[in-house]
Formats: structure tokens, C-alpha cells, sequence
């Protein structure tokens, strides 16, 4: 059976990791957050004062920066590993959430994060969620998924999230954070969030987690059959 490449692009926080990792498990798939990537980048630069708008700080420190993505048999997830140290919890916490998007909007970030995604989709087979994968990283994906939520149902399941993990934070804190990150990540130059015309749009407001895995993979298999 032949392979494809799935892209999903979505708002912050609708659910497209989860989906995605869940949708790729089911086919047998190679997975890649690529939002990891950038919280892995956006870490790098926090521990190492880079100066985001001084473009040779950052090109400096692209060159010093290596993601990878290892399997734990233990948690049965894929971990972040940034330099060959596991990341995975760090990434997830606020104060990384904060800088994420203003990190992402780099040029010089998303020149270098898009080439690394583009490799890693070469052999099919991959399942890859972020912002621009099916208008950028690949527009010649044979499924593209735009998924979104409203603003209010996001930030609960956020906020859950970081419960889950030990992390109190405040409704209306996670709501301020999700809008700027939607504009940000709407309005930027480089890569902006958009749903591209061959997108299926997938409105997860009102879905049980296991549907939109379902209501994916059946898209998938549409493609795959044909």
C-alpha cells in the first residue's frame, strides 16, 4: 500500500499534536511536532540570552542547535531532544509558551526548521502538524488538515494539560496567551497561519478526541485508496 504525507495546521491549543501523533501511531507513521521544533529553539535562546532581533546572535546560535526525536519505550511517546538532552518537559512550560511565537517568526528560524521538516517527509509516510505545513513545508502533501476550536475550549484543554503536569495557571492568563499567539502566528511574513485552499477544515469545538483522530484517518484512507 502506497504511502502519503499528512499535514495539519491549526490553531494553538485545537488539539493537532494530539490528533496527529494519534493518526500516525494508527497507520504506522512517522510523527514530527514540529512545534516541539520551535519550543526546542525558543529554549535554546532562553538559556543562552539570545537576542532575538539581532540576526547574527541567531544565526550564531541555529548553527549550535541539533532536534532530534527519540522514542521512550516507557511513556510510549516521542521526547524532544535539543543537543542531545531531554528537553521534553521544559518546552511544554509557560515560560517557553510565552516566547514560542515571536521565536517562530523568525525568517532565519523558519528558513532553517522548514528545511529539516522537508527531509524528514522525503520517504512518505510522515504525519507532520504545525502552522504552515501544508501552505509551505508540503504543499504537495496528498492530505492537508486545517483544524481549529473556539478560543474558550482551547484554553481548557490547555489548561488541563499543564494540570496534568504539576502546572496551576489561570483561565483568563492561558485565553490572553492563546489570542496573541494566534495573532502572531496569523500576521507574521514567514509562514503565517492560514488554510490553504485543498485543506479539509476540522472544527474540533464540540468532537470527543477520538472522533477527529476518526474523522482523520478516514480521510486518510480516502487518499491512500485512491
Amino acid at each position: 500500500m502506497s504511502k502519503i504525507n499528512i499535514a495539519i495546521d491549526g490553531h494553538s491549543g485545537c488539539g493537532k499534536s494530539s490528533t496527529a501523533k494519534a493518526v500516525a501511531k494508527a497507520l504506522g507513521y512517522k510523527f514530527i511536532d514540529t512545534g516541539a521544533m520551535y519550543r526546542a529553539i525558543t529554549l535554546y535562546f532562553l538559556e543562552h540570552d539570545i537576542d532575538i532581533t539581532d540576526e547574527q546572535a541567531v544565526k550564531a546560535a541555529l548553527e549550535n542547535i541539533s532536534i532530534d526525536f527519540q522514542h521512550n519505550p516507557e511513556s510510549q511517546k516521542n521526547e524532544t531532544f535539543l543537543n542531545e538532552q531531554n528537553v521534553e518537559e521544559e518546552i511544554r512550560g509557560m515560560r517557553v509558551t510565552h516566547k514560542v511565537s515571536n521565536v517562530a517568526a523568525l525568517k532565519q528560524v523558519r528558513v532553517a526548521m522548514v528545511a529539516q521538516q522537508q527531509a524528514m517527509g522525503k520517504e512518505k509516510g510522515v504525519v507532520m502538524d504545525g502552522r504552515d505545513i501544508g501552505s509551505v513545508v508540503f504543499p504537495d502533501a496528498e492530505l492537508k488538515v486545517f483544524m481549529t476550536a473556539s478560543t474558550e475550549v482551547r484554553a481548557k484543554r490547555r489548561q488541563l494539560e499543564l494540570r496534568e503536569k504539576g502546572q496551576e495557571v489561570a483561565l483568563d492568563e492561558i485565553i490572553k496567551n492563546l489570542e496573541e499567539r494566534d495573532r502572531i502566528d496569523s500576521t507574521r511574513e514567514e509562514g503565517p497561519l492560514l488554510k490553504v485552499a485543498d485543506a479539509v477544515a476540522v472544527d474540533t469545538s464540540e468532537m470527543k478526541f477520538e472522533d477527529q483522530v476518526q474523522k482523520v484517518l478516514n480521510l486518510a484512507q480516502q487518499k491512500i485508496e485512491a
